[in-house]
């Protein structure tokens, strides 16, 4: 019970610099809770998210591709190419 809310805090203290990078809330939201509130693993996610956008990929292919290659960047790049 004690730590309940500092895992909280936590949370809320990476979503706020998460947002501060200028990613959307509910993107920031989703992301934290799909790499089970690692702030880094969200981090990179929201990035190479962004970046495959707007490279012109659809964003839930991205989404999809991202958790299968584990948000490496080059596998991910050649399966989004594939598709």
């Amino acid at each position: 019970p004690v730590c309940l809310p500092l895992q909280f805090l936590s949370y809320l203290g990476a979503c706020e610099r998460l947002l501060k990078q200028g990613y959307e809330e509910g993107q920031v939201e989703e992301a934290m809770e799909m790499f089970q509130y690692s702030e880094k693993k969200a981090a990179e996610f929201l990035h190479l998210l962004a970046q495959f956008n707007d490279m012109g990929f659809q964003q839930n292919e991205i989404k999809e591709v991202l958790l299968l290659c584990g948000n490496q960047r080059e596998r991910a790049l050649e399966e989004l190419v594939m598709k």
